[in-house]
């Protein structure tokens, strides 16, 4: 079963998540409105931009007002994530729950806790002893319990640290590609040469446009299409062969600002950087068997990602 013909999806949070994931929904012919606190932003066609704040229910069910779905892209700086969204989830959760709309959360991997490098499937136990993992895993309880109870119709997507067009934010975003197009400084965060997945943010919003098509797979956590897993030195030379030189990177062994991260982010970060010292690997096998979806070629995203910031850092050099 798909959603109706005429649905309006309505996509909360307008980073490079939300962004990529209203521009799939448009692309597979949906209504779509993009939600975020100032409703200004690049334009995106057949994307209808609004102001909202979902801080509150009163002003989640405002920004969710006349939709049939919804998709939870909102994020907030990582200093401040343990103390606003368990409000966020709330106002969010209690808003569907209100309207009957269906929700659709995009999830971190960030419950399971340190692996020691065990393959990452959906029944993996959640075993997170950080701040962040804790009240990731809060949440994702609070979701399925929702769910469970019949109060909401929920699903959850989760992704592997992203990469592609509009990620900057990322261990491989804006502290890579740039550098890399430049001859620059790439920062090379904990070993290298451990298998890490990192998920293409097209085949993110294709994945969480899927389960907003399919209220078959509500009520459980799925893995969004990910490309296998790479060692993140594997990962550095291809890029290298494709601006046509190799990477100077530089080795972070331990938290410390670099680049576009500065000391607050990485202080706040510094508890979740066992993503770097241990294999980080995603298997999303079970999404791609249910759905029929196979992940981008990580040569593909790496393409892809560097024609967007070529085309970013000629923008900048403008103003």
């Amino acid at each position: 079963m798909t959603a109706t013909s005429g649905a309006l999806h309505t996509v909360l949070g307008a980073g490079p998540a939300g962004t990529s994931v209203a521009l799939e929904l448009v692309r597979r012919g949906h209504a779509v409105r993009l939600i975020d606190r100032a409703g200004s932003g690049e334009p995106l066609d057949g994307v209808e931009r609004l102001a909202g704040d979902v801080g509150t229910v009163d002003g989640a069910l405002a920004a969710i007002e006349g939709a049939d779905v919804v998709y939870h892209c909102v994020n907030v700086a990582y200093h401040l994530q343990t103390d606003v969204m368990p409000g966020i989830q709330e106002a969010v959760l209690g808003a569907v729950a209100r309207t009957g709309a269906r929700l659709v959360v995009l999830d971190t991997l960030y419950p399971y806790g340190e692996t020691r490098g065990e393959v990452m499937t959906e029944d993996t136990p959640w075993r997170a002893a950080t701040a962040k993992g804790k009240m990731r895993a809060a949440l994702d309880e609070n979701y399925l319990a929702a769910h469970k109870e019949d109060r909401a119709k929920v699903v959850l997507g989760r992704s592997a640290d992203f990469v592609g067009p509009r990620v900057l934010n990322s261990t491989l975003g804006g502290a890579v590609f740039p550098a890399a197009l430049t001859g620059g400084e790439v920062l090379a965060l904990g070993d290298i040469d451990l298998e890490h997945s990192y998920s293409s943010i097209l085949d993110v919003a294709r994945g969480l446009a899927v389960l907003g098509e399919n209220p078959s797979g509500d009520g459980r956590v799925w893995h969004l299409p990910t490309a296998p897993a790479r060692t993140t030195r594997e990962i550095f030379t291809a890029l290298g062969d494709l601006v046509g030189h190799p990477l100077r990177t530089v080795m972070v062994d331990e938290p410390r600002p670099f680049g576009p991260f500065d000391e607050t982010f990485m202080n706040s970060y510094a508890e979740l950087f066992y993503q770097h010292t241990e294999p980080q690997i995603m298997d999303s096998s079970a999404f791609q068997r249910t759905f029929g979806v196979a992940p981008t070629p990580i040569e593909t995203t790496l393409s892809q990602t560097l024609e967007w910031y070529r085309g970013f850092l000629a923008a900048r050099a403008k103003d």
